[in-house]
């Protein structure tokens, strides 16, 4: 809910760039009180001011119906609405009936006051989306020397160190290499509680700092940071024009030439057919051009949209279209990557078994592997330093690629890598060991063995973890009524069944390449009419350009992903994913209500005309309310 300083603003902008309906309404107003009054002399200058009300509230109105008239060869609701308080001025002259002048008067009053209300409540979706211009600092702390320099962000580089104050906001995207704090990321990422950041994690531009100091290296120029992207992106989805909103216009075109149409046979015909005078039917065809008019028909739908698009990007979740809003509320299948979007995407250390001291298995591993640079090896190393072991630095190391890791610790050989690179250097292999490596390899996870010293000490097993929400979403998305959701993955069959069945997807496939992914969404759009694809990667990247909705990762994804999906989350969360289903669904009946809305109104109000029981001005009133009402209702995205 906007304060009232920031709503007075608007108001203030808005009659700024509207001083005709200011205008207008003062010449309005003279004229109401000269024709009420009892005074002939109130009377008299309010019929001179009468010309003044129609020129300066409809000078702009007929400047832009005349436009699109010469320019595009089509007629709009702006020419018609001058066309209908022109004739009813004209009517009034000729009968020297004076109150069809002030009810064409009105008509040109109302109608101004209509654009001023419009423009005020589309400004509403334009400032939440404009908000996020906001997040960012247009200067930073760097670090030069040890010496802080206040620098503008556009001028930082690769490579740049900064400080970031507590309270403050993060300048450009960076990695820590000093500090820890919690971050507020819900600006950016829609995540409700403040994240911890400590040394090795990335921060984002626009998130605020808790209470520490925080010390950055730039490691992106501040023009690609997720901010930014963001702003790029949401500023793109506010000129794409959604299915629902194109058709709309294509049919306005033809509807406006068959309301000019009717209203030229309605306004010659009945008099010979219904035996109506001249003045009535000429005033009922008048009426007839306002009340027809679809303004609300044409604001049934991207107010609505655009609502729903900074609705999302408040919850961490980025449309880049309308178009895409409204399709994945259509979605009845959903294809999921595994490696970084189901799962963590980085091996972790998931499971231990020592012959003896779970401690000293940890240390004789961690020892050989912190000198190594595979990714398993970066995860034993990690789980040694969470127990808190410590270890003597290895000597003498040499790697045996696709087998192991061997070397010197505290002068005795220590192993570490497959079974059978570490079974050539022992005796004895314990049973137990063996069947347990078994077991684990067959529910997809990688099994190290260590030994030292010329015996085994345990096995060590590795695996991808699934992330901690999958299962509850893919829970939640089945109850939101998603008929079919599958897993794609490059990895071997076993491994993808495995994650598969703990987290509940209906059907996996495993082994595919880039190309093999592409085919699956075929196969699914064949069955389903809407399929959705969640990735991370490039070899994702056909497969989300295919599907109908694609959806990245925003922090794990890769810019080919970023670029080509439809949708970013964020915060890399899955849960966000049943919410933007949501939110897609309300949007599209928001834009059916105004849609069944809008035509109902102008059929009463068709009706009320053709029975006599609509003078000019309510016609308007209720053509301009409706038009309003459809919009305020558009804007209820807005305040979830």
């Amino acid at each position: 809910m906007s304060s009232p300083a920031v709503s007075r603003s608007s108001w203030q902008t808005l009659l700024k760039e509207h001083p005709d309906a200011i205008a207008a309404g003062v010449c309005a107003l003279l004229v109401l009180l000269g024709w009420f009054s009892l005074d002939r002399g109130w009377l008299g200058v309010s019929l001179l001011i009468l010309p003044a009300a129609y020129v300066i509230g409809g000078y702009e109105s007929t400047r832009e119906g005349l436009t699109t008239l010469w320019r595009e060869k089509e007629l709009d609701v702006d020419l018609l609405m001058i066309v209908a308080a022109l004739g009813a001025a004209i009517l009034g002259l000729w009968r020297k009936e004076y109150y069809f002048i002030v009810d064409g008067a009105m008509l040109i009053l109302i109608f101004a006051i209509s654009g001023v209300l419009e423009g005020y409540a589309m400004s509403r979706t334009e400032r939440s989306i404009q908000g996020l211009m906001s997040l960012t600092s247009d200067t930073a702390r760097k670090l030069v020397d040890g010496q802080e320099q206040m620098v503008a962000v556009a001028e930082l580089q690769i490579g740049d160190r900064v400080l970031v104050k507590p309270g403050e906001l993060v300048p450009t995207d960076g990695i820590v290499t000093e500090g820890f704090s919690a971050l507020n990321q819900a600006p950016i990422t829609g995540e409700s509680m403040p994240v911890e950041k400590t040394v090795g994690d990335e921060v984002f531009a626009g998130t605020i700092n808790g209470t520490g100091a925080l010390k950055l290296q730039i490691h992106q120029p501040p023009e690609s940071s997720l901010i930014q992207r963001v702003i790029r992106l949401v500023e793109q989805a506010q000129t794409e024009i959604p299915p629902s909103q194109q058709f709309i216009e294509r049919f306005e075109r033809g509807y406006a030439k068959a309301i000019v149409l009717i209203g030229i046979l309605l306004g010659t015909l009945p008099p010979f057919l219904l035996g109506w005078t001249w003045e009535d039917t000429v005033y009922r065809a008048l009426v007839f051009l306002v009340v027809a008019s679809p303004c609300a028909l044409m604001a049934a739908t991207m107010p609505a949209l655009l609502s729903g698009i900074a609705n999302g990007a408040r919850h961490g979740i980025l449309f880049k279209n309308a178009a895409q809003l409204e399709a994945i509320g259509q979605v009845k299948a959903i294809a999921f990557d595994k490696t970084g979007t189901l799962t963590m995407g980085k091996p972790q250390v998931v499971r231990v078994m020592a012959v003896e001291n779970t401690d000293k298995l940890l240390q004789v591993a961690a020892a050989l592997e912190s000198l190594s640079e595979h990714p398993i090896g970066d995860a034993i190393v990690h789980a040694a330093q969470k127990q808190g072991s410590e270890w003597t630095e290895a000597i003498n190391v040499r790697s045996e690629p696709g087998r192991g890791i061997i070397g010197k610790v505290v002068g005795k050989i220590a192993v570490v890598g497959k079974a059978t690179f570490v079974q050539a250097q022992v005796d004895l292999i314990p049973d137990e060991l063996t069947e347990q490596s078994q077991q684990w390899e067959q529910e997809g996870k990688t099994v190290v063995w260590v030994a030292y010293a010329e015996r085994i000490l345990g096995i060590i097993a590795v695996a991808d973890t699934v992330r901690p929400a999958a299962a509850r979403s893919i829970a939640h998305l089945k109850r939101l009524g998603i008929e079919q959701i599958v897993m794609l993955t490059g990895d071997n069959q076993r491994t993808a069944d495995s994650i598969g069945w703990e987290i509940g997807i209906d059907k996996v496939y495993a082994q595919l390449l880039p190309e093999d992914k592409l085919e699956v969404i075929r196969q699914l759009q064949q069955q389903y009419p809407s399929v959705a694809m969640v990735g991370d990667g490039i070899n994702d990247a056909p497969a989300l350009a295919q599907a109908s909705v694609g959806i990245a990762m925003g922090t794990a994804g890769s810019d080919v992903a970023l670029e080509t999906a439809d949708v970013v989350l964020m915060a890399d969360r899955l849960e966000k994913l049943e919410y933007a289903i949501r939110l897609g669904r309300r949007s599209g009946r928001i834009v059916k209500q105004n849609i069944i809305f809008a035509l109902s109104f102008i059929v009463i109000l068709l009706i009320a005309n053709f029975t006599g029981n609509m003078t000019l001005p309510l016609g308007v009133l209720g053509h301009e309310g409706s038009t309003v009402l459809v919009i305020l209702s558009g804007l209820r995205l807005l305040k979830d």
